[in-house]
């Protein structure tokens, strides 16, 4: 009888060990990693918008710069008749 009882301790202390000393630490630490990865995407994602929003104004800047050019006559010359 008393064998039954400490072996039941025996057992619930393993399952104690066992939850409290590795599956709760794993899944905090998958927790803690996992919002982690997310910051990593967010910041990531944040500087991709950055760089295409400068790439987008200096072609804009670029595009206000250059001059526009004279409207282009097509293949007409302008020539003087010989007399």
């Amino acid at each position: 009888m008393i064998l039954k009882y400490a072996f039941l301790a025996f057992v619930f202390w393993l399952l104690y060990k066992l939850v409290f000393d590795f599956i709760v630490p794993v899944y905090q630490s998958t927790k803690h990693v996992r919002r982690q990865m997310g910051d990593i995407q967010e910041h990531l994602r944040r500087q991709y918008q950055q760089q295409e929003q400068a790439q987008r104004q200096t072609a804009q800047a670029q595009q206000q710069r250059t001059a526009p050019k004279k409207a282009d006559k097509g293949d007409y010359l302008d020539f003087e008749e010989i007399k």
